[in-house]
C-alpha cells in the first residue's frame, strides 16, 4: 500500500508519518508534499498512491487547487482544522476527515474505513462535494493592528492588495490592513459574486470599482475606489469573466 502526505509543516509531517508506520511498517509513503506545485509535479510523474492524506492549507494556496490541474482517483483523507459542517459532511464518505492534531485512534479508523469499503469515489467527486458544502464564505476577517487584534467585515472591504510582498486589505473608509493571507488563499474564501481576481495583485469588490476603461490589445483598465497608485490591468484573457461578473 503506497501513500502520499501532503503537510507543510515539517513536524506534523513527520507526526503523520510516524503514525501511518505505526499503523502498519509495510506501508510507503510514497511522498510528502509541501505545495500545489510539488504535487501537481508529482502526480504528472508517477503512478496514483493507493490513499492520500491531505493538509487543506498549503504552502501556496489550497490543496483543492491540485485536483483543478491534474486528474487524481485515488481516494483522500483530509488531515485539517477546518469548520465543524465541513467535517460531519465527511462523516459519511468511506474517505474521513480528521481534525489536528491527528489523533492515532482516529487515523486508523479511517485507514480501516478505506481498507474495508475500497470507496470508488474520485478525488474529484470529493472535491466538487466539499465545495457543495463548504459554501458559506466568510464574511469578517481578523486583522493585527499594532500589538491588537480586530475583526473587519468581508463587506467593508474594497479591495485586496499585494504589494511590498504583503497583502492589504484596504477598507471603502480607506484603512489598509495586513493579512495573513496570500491573494492565492484568499481568492476561494471570498463570494465569487461579490470579489473578482482582477489580476495578480488585485482582489476587487464589486462596489469598488469606479471606472472601466477599453484598454489596447483588448485589455481593460480599471479604477478603483478608493484609488490605487498604479494602473489596474484586466488581462485580454480575463476580460470576458469581468464582464459577466459586473452584468450579475
Amino acid at each position: 500500500m503506497k501513500i502520499v502526505i501532503f503537510e507543510d509543516e515539517r513536524l506534523n509531517a513527520e507526526r503523520l508519518a510516524e503514525l501511518v508506520q505505526h499503523y502498519d511498517k509495510s506501508i510507503e509513503i510514497a511522498a510528502i508534499l509541501e505545495s500545489v506545485r510539488q504535487g501537481v509535479e508529482w502526480f504528472r510523474n508517477h503512478p496514483a498512491p493507493d490513499l492520500i492524506l491531505m493538509d487543506i492549507r498549503l504552502t501556496d494556496g489550497l490543496s483543492f487547487e491540485l485536483f483543478e490541474q491534474v486528474n487524481i482517483e485515488s481516494p483522500v483523507i483530509f488531515t485539517t482544522a477546518y469548520d465543524e459542517y465541513a467535517i460531519k459532511a465527511f462523516k459519511f464518505n468511506s474517505v474521513d476527515y480528521l481534525v489536528k492534531p491527528i489523533d492515532f485512534i482516529e487515523l486508523k479508523a479511517a485507514i480501516d474505513k478505506y481498507k474495508k469499503h475500497k470507496s470508488p469515489l474520485s478525488a474529484e467527486f470529493l472535491y466538487t462535494v466539499l465545495k457543495q458544502f463548504d459554501n458559506k464564505y466568510k464574511d469578517r476577517f481578523l486583522v493585527k493592528i499594532g500589538d491588537q487584534l480586530k475583526h473587519v467585515q468581508a463587506s467593508e472591504i474594497a479591495y485586496f492588495l499585494f504589494e511590498d510582498g504583503m497583502v492589504m486589505a484596504v477598507t471603502k473608509g480607506k484603512s489598509s490592513l495586513p493579512m495573513d493571507y496570500s491573494l492565492d488563499q484568499l481568492e476561494p474564501l471570498l463570494d465569487p459574486k461579490i470579489f473578482f481576481r482582477l489580476n495578480r495583485k488585485v482582489i476587487a469588490n464589486i462596489s469598488s470599482i469606479a471606472k472601466i476603461h477599453a484598454y489596447f490589445n483588448g485589455r481593460l483598465k480599471i479604477e478603483l475606489n478608493p484609488a490605487v497608485n498604479e494602473d489596474i490591468i484586466v488581462s485580454r484573457d480575463k476580460t470576458g469573466k469581468f464582464k459577466i461578473w459586473m452584468g450579475g
